[in-house]
């Protein structure tokens, strides 16, 4: 699929043109505003909460709500394993009309290849990261795109960085969800002490991944991320590949040559602070041409088939080689048997980096 074969899936009615830069009409139908505002709510969490809520809850440390601020730091501290340890899912919370809003925004879609036996417990490869992970968030954290009807006995928690769990408020947001931290002992007490049906989500390509993410591109970190098949063998949980289509396509990105100081110091970054300094582009709250919103562009996200673990505490090098080799395949296949579906070229191949 070329790039001029995109569209950016803005709103109907008369785009109106002022220096190169298309302002949304007066007359947007309601239902439109309310999915702008749902993405409006969901970035600014994403990005500036976690540090907002910082602020606040110094800020308050000066006013009569001082007891507020001690009250949550107190709770954070009292509650610090709880990331770790399953997270605490509200299921009003995640059926919010909110997120309904926020899927039928771009709209994204959720797939399945087949039914998953809610007496065994899975470990989710998500690919690819995109800039923000939005079909994975809508997808594994709402119940906007249906998936306890999709998949009924399965419990889903999408893994993230610990330090977003750091945040006073915030936390309680992303628990709530059903988020929980990205930590060896996060997939420990997901997949060995929770109950049957539990199915622990990882974007296995990492930040980093988000490097690559720009439209009609497809490219996946793998090839040397192989910690979650170690996981997966160590507590028998069947490996899911997971591949959401058009997840890089709701942002263009201003790229740095592989191989350049640009490139390398994002990378180096990226291990610093967790997440790779870079150059995006979307459009507007009322324009559709430049900012830092998301396109309205269809994120179609695809489960695959599980592949069977059996359960080996202490997996041998050859064993773990051997099932990454089989979830790599597995990837493979499923990218191949979707792409079509969902616009892209028969010749399009997915690249493992």
């Amino acid at each position: 699929m070329s790039s001029s074969s995109l569209t950016s899936g803005e709103g109907s009615g008369h785009k109106i043109p002022i220096i190169g830069v298309e302002i949304a009409p007066i007359n947007v139908p309601y239902h439109r505003r309310a999915e702008t505002f749902a993405v409006v709510q969901w970035f600014l969490s994403f990005f500036y909460f976690g540090m907002g809520s910082v602020i606040l809850s110094i800020l308050l440390l000066f006013t009569d709500y001082y007891w507020l601020s001690i009250f949550v730091y107190v709770i954070m501290i009292y509650d610090r394993h709880t990331p770790h340890t399953g997270g605490r899912s509200w299921d009003w919370f995640r059926r919010l009309q909110i997120w309904k809003h926020m899927a039928n925004y771009f709209p994204v879609r959720l797939y399945k290849t087949e039914d998953l036996d809610p007496q065994h417990k899975y470990l989710f490869g998500f690919h690819p990261h995109g800039i923000i992970v939005c079909g994975g968030f809508v997808n594994f954290c709402t119940e906007a795109t249906g998936f306890s009807q999709l998949f009924p006995g399965i419990t889903p928690h999408l893994l993230s960085l610990s330090g977003f769990f750091q945040y006073p408020f915030a936390r309680e947001y992303m628990l709530s969800t059903g988020l929980c931290a990205a930590s060896s002992d996060s997939f420990d007490h997901l997949l060995g002490k929770s109950a049957s049906g539990t199915a622990a989500i990882i974007v296995v390509g990492g930040a980093v991944e988000v490097l690559e993410a720009y439209p009609n591109h497809y490219s996946v970190y793998l090839s040397r991320r192989k910690g979650f098949v170690r996981k997966a063998i160590q507590h028998g949980a069947h490996l899911v590949p997971v591949y959401s289509f058009g997840e890089t396509d709701v942002y263009d990105q201003y790229t740095m040559a592989k191989g350049s100081w640009k490139r390398w110091l994002q990378v180096k970054m990226n291990k610093v602070i967790g997440y790779p300094p870079i150059m995006f582009k979307g459009r507007g709250i009322f324009n559709y041409t430049l900012g830092i919103l998301p396109y309205r562009r269809p994120i179609n996200t695809v489960v695959g088939r599980p592949i069977k673990v059996k359960m080996n505490p202490h997996p041998t090098k050859e064993e773990i080689n051997e099932t990454h080799k089989l979830y790599m395949d597995s990837l493979t296949s499923l990218f191949d048997e979707n792409k079509e579906r969902f616009g892209l070229d028969k010749d399009e191949k997915l690249e493992i980096i």
